[in-house]
């Protein structure tokens, strides 16, 4: 075996084990591309969910008067802020970043408030689920 023959197995050996894990990254990449799209859409298209899950939500912590009043007031809020970053996930699918609003999706954690970019809007009425630390 002469040194191009050699040369060549060598290249092809070298790219042949470099290849699994540039497709892991590859994989890693595209489920985080779509995970965000898919919660782009949906919040862009559910955000309208919002204004009866936070008239529910405050009904039941205080009462049917406070969730008619300053649920409407925080649903409204909560509905255009989520349409609005739903929006933006959209777009910016294609770019890597951490998630910009808390639950992912309006039917998550139903009980808990929503939060964007790891804030709360003041109120309250803030209900913390289990999986956040409250501050």
């Amino acid at each position: 075996m002469n040194n191009k023959h050699l040369f060549i197995a060598c290249v092809l050996s070298s790219a042949l084990l470099s290849a699994g894990p540039a497709y892991a990254k590859e994989q890693d990449y595209l489920s985080g591309f779509t995970s965000k799209f898919s919660q782009g859409l949906f919040n862009t298209t559910t955000g309208f969910i919002e204004l009866p899950k936070n008239i529910v939500n405050i009904s039941q912590d205080e009462n049917i008067f406070v969730g008619l009043t300053w649920g409407v007031v925080r649903g409204v809020l909560h509905s255009v802020s989520r349409t609005v970053v739903g929006a933006a996930e959209l777009i910016t699918s294609p770019i890597p970043t951490d998630d910009y609003i808390s639950p992912p999706y309006v039917w998550d954690r139903f009980s808990e408030d929503t939060r964007y970019f790891g804030l709360h809007m003041p109120g309250f009425w803030t209900t913390y689920g289990p999986l956040d630390d409250g501050k």
